[in-house]
């Protein structure tokens, strides 16, 4: 496993495993095999409802707290409901600390959500914060408001939408970018794309494999979602070949500057 160093310090997982869209009562058993088989980066939130399900998982694996990175998110306008929410994580997650909370989206009162978290992470309940699915424009405002800087951004980013100014911002900031959606929704009938496909059988890796490859040799986390074992271990098996400057310059190219849903943050 590889890791990036954020800018508290801390190492977190640059493969992590994402639990968006897995049904409450499937996210203990999900959760579990991707343990099971590595993954010591989970990444949850709020609104998916199920990080109780995350903190059977990770109690159930007898594995020390400290070997695990965990990321939830908060979709809480406001300071009061902010910190209830926080409390409510510690508790479903079981955990005396989160190593990091974001901002899920940017809401009516997102200043105040953002004040909530950097009180938490004051306090220790928290060891890193940060923003999901935000702007540059409204990331400044954060950093002018609030002596903690957002240790990760994470937004939209697949080979599709390779988000090169906002890296590039982030980069200069001292903000560690993370991608949801790392394989684009499937978007473009992805994984069967001939420049991909061509690049994966030179390695003998499946095109999602090449994709996870290319994010994290772009120095960007990634946080691939299934409920297949299966497949949960393919996307893990990232480790052990390394694109050339050509198969990344190649697929650099196939970026459209388009997201899934018309933004561009």
């Amino acid at each position: 496993m590889d890791y990036v160093t954020l800018n508290t310090g801390a190492k977190m997982p640059i493969l992590g495993f994402g639990v968006y869209q897995i049904p409450p009562e499937e996210t203990e058993r999900a959760v579990g095999d991707a343990i099971a088989l590595g993954y010591r980066h989970i990444d949850t939130a709020q609104y998916y409802r199920n990080e109780a399900g995350v903190g059977h998982a990770l109690k159930a694996s007898g594995l020390p707290r400290e070997e695990f990175f965990i990321t939830t998110k908060v979709g809480t306008s406001g300071y009061r409901d902010t910190k209830h929410q926080i409390e409510r994580a510690l508790r479903h997650l079981q955990t005396d600390y989160i190593d990091l909370m974001l901002v899920h989206w940017v809401m009516s009162d997102y200043h105040g959500t953002y004040q909530a978290l950097e009180e938490a992470h004051r306090e220790g309940k928290l060891r890193a914060i940060g923003l999901s699915n935000f702007n540059q424009r409204q990331i400044q405002g954060i950093m002018a408001q609030f002596a903690t800087v957002p240790a990760v951004l994470q937004n939209e980013m697949h080979i599709f939408h390779q988000q090169n100014a906002m890296r590039e911002f982030t980069k200069e900031k001292g903000i560690q970018f993370e991608s949801w959606a790392p394989f684009g929704e499937g978007a473009h009938d992805i994984f069967n794309h001939p420049v991909i496909a061509q690049i994966g059988t030179k390695y003998g890796k499946t095109v999602a494999q090449v994709i996870l490859r290319f994010i994290i040799q772009e120095g960007v986390v990634a946080i691939p979602k299934s409920i297949r074992k299966e497949r949960m271990a393919e996307n893990f098996a990232i480790f052990d070949f390394e694109l050339s400057p050509a198969d990344m310059a190649a697929l650099r190219h196939l970026n459209e500057d388009r997201g899934l849903f018309g933004w561009n943050n």
